[in-house]
Parts: structure tokens; C-alpha cells; sequence
């Protein structure tokens, strides 16, 4: 057992040096030192096997490596949920490094419809920041990251210039979907270039549409959005591409008119019929883009 997991970290660890984890360090974007690449590996090699199971499809050693994430970092995870990344953050950033949780603006949750309206549901999101605290503690250990959490409308003033780096890790569709309705992208882009320090970056992994399918069909309302409408978004919001990666892509993944991205794993909703033909893509098509703020 040994020998498997010292193999799976030096796999992991040459995958860390890939040409395309490696355009950060060509474009600017300081690369991983051997030492916190280690670090990364060992974190999630010693998370529970349900975790680690989900690697395959998200690779989370090689998109954190690709962004730039150190131990130490002050980094924001956009709409984290149950903590999948988290769960990897909190240990890795270590004593010195703070995660802070962000979750949509609390306005936005009733345009989702009648589960958004509901109170309970309402009453959970008001109490999100105070338990997702808590359960940081869980997560991190006695040597994990500090945690914050604040919805994009709530993030303090004394945050401006202070992080490092944030994370928006399949949670763009949904700010771009009812954008029209509140400004709520907008928002969160203003927010996220105003608490960047100088230089600081943006990690986005986003369910992703092919660019010859039509414009309907990538509004966000199936999960899925354009990759030139995301850089889009960005650079009128005032940040520099600076590098892609395609580790994250799926070619099985080729949604047809009505298919949105709920209907593969994890979430695998329609008949099992469907639900067997869809484990077979796997998970979504997702592009990998590192942004600069200027």
C-alpha cells in the first residue's frame, strides 16, 4: 500500500510540471515550489476515499498547482458548498493562510424559484457564514487556515487589497444567469477585483459549451457557460488572461438542445436509461482559466 500511494504522489507530483501547469510560471504567475507541491499531494492523499474518488474527474493537485495556491495564501472560495475544495484548502494554506467562504448575494437565492423563496431554505443562508466557520474547524485540523465567510454583498471594507487569490470553482453560471436581474456578476467581479491585492489572481473552473453552439444555450440556466464570454466578463471587469489549461476538459461532454449539466454525475437526473448513458461521459466539459488583476 505504501508503494501505491508513493506512486500516486510522484504521478501526481510530474503532473504538477506538465507544459500546461507550467504556463504560469512562463506568463508571470510565480509556479509551485517542489516543497509546496508535495504539500498539495499529501493533503489530498490523506483525505477519505469518497474524496479522493472525485479526483479523476476534477484533479484538484494540478488545478491548484496551475493557479498558484500556496500555504500561506489568503484565498476566497466562491459558493464553496459542502466543502469539496475546502476540505483541500484549509490543511494545505496552513497557520499562516486564510480561506474565506463567499456565497452568493442572499437576494439572488429567490430568483431560483420556489425552493429559493422557501424560509427554512433562506433562514440557512442567513446562518451559512457563522456554520461555515464552524465547520472549518473540522476541516482544517489544529494546523489549517483561518476561515471567514461573507456573501459577495457582505465583504468588509478591511478586505481591499488583501488577498491573494480567488477561487470560482463551477460558479459562474449562476451569477451570469441572473445577472440581468440584479447585477449579481457584476457584483461579484467588482467585489473580487476591489479585496485583490495588486497582481492578485482569479481561478475559474466553469461547466463550458463549445464555442459553435448557439449563444441560448449557454446563459448559465444549464450550468454551462462560453469561454469567450467569460473572458469577456472578466476583462471589462478589469483583469488580465493570463493562462489556460485543459486539464479539466471533457470531450465526451457535448450537450445537445435541453441538456444541461445536472444531467451527469454527480447529480445524474432523468431515467436510468439516461442516467447509465451519462455516467459514461462522466463529469462536465469544464474549462481552466487563470486571471490577473492589474
Amino acid at each position: 500500500m505504501k508503494k501505491i500511494a508513493f506512486l500516486a504522489a510522484a504521478f501526481l507530483l510530474q503532473a504538477c510540471t506538465s507544459p500546461l501547469n507550467t504556463a504560469t510560471a512562463e506568463l508571470g504567475q510565480p509556479a509551485l515550489s517542489e516543497q509546496d507541491k508535495a504539500r498539495l499531494v499529501e493533503v489530498t492523499q490523506g483525505l477519505p476515499a469518497e474524496h479522493q474518488a472525485r479526483y479523476a474527474a476534477r484533479h484538484p493537485v494540478e488545478t491548484l498547482s496551475f493557479f498558484g495556491i500556496k500555504p500561506g495564501d489568503t484565498v476566497i472560495e466562491a459558493l464553496p458548498g459542502e466543502g469539496w475544495y475546502s476540505k483541500i484548502l484549509f490543511p494545505y494554506l496552513g497557520k499562516e493562510g486564510k480561506l474565506i467562504g463567499v456565497d452568493y448575494n442572499y437576494a439572488m437565492w429567490p430568483e431560483f424559484g420556489a425552493w429559493g423563496k422557501d424560509p427554512k431554505f433562506l433562514a440557512e443562508r442567513k446562518a451559512w457564514p457563522a456554520q461555515w466557520a464552524v465547520d472549518a474547524k473540522t476541516w482544517g485540523g489544529a494546523d489549517g487556515a483561518a476561515a471567514e465567510a461573507y456573501t459577495f454583498a457582505t465583504m468588509p471594507a478591511e478586505l481591499t487589497g488583501k488577498v491573494d487569490a480567488v477561487l470560482f470553482i463551477r460558479a459562474l453560471h449562476n451569477l451570469a444567469r441572473f445577472d440581468a436581474k440584479g447585477q449579481y456578476l457584476q457584483q461579484a467581479m467588482a467585489e473580487t477585483h476591489r479585496v485583490l491585492k495588486p497582481g492578485g489572481v482569479v481561478g475559474i473552473v466553469q461547466h463550458a459549451m463549445t464555442e459553435d453552439k448557439p449563444d441560448a444555450w449557454a446563459t448559465g440556466e444549464r450550468g454551462y457557460l462560453k469561454r469567450s464570454a467569460v473572458i469577456q466578463v472578466m476583462t471589462q471587469a478589469g483583469f488580465e488572461f493570463v493562462a489556460e489549461s485543459d486539464i479539466n476538459k471533457n470531450p465526451k461532454d457535448d450537450p445537445q438542445a435541453d441538456d444541461n449539466v445536472w444531467r451527469l454525475p454527480p447529480s445524474l437526473s432523468g431515467s436510468e436509461e439516461q442516467k447509465a448513458r451519462n455516467r459514461l461521459i462522466g463529469e462536465s466539459n469544464r474549462i481552466t482559466l487563470l486571471f490577473r488583476k492589474k
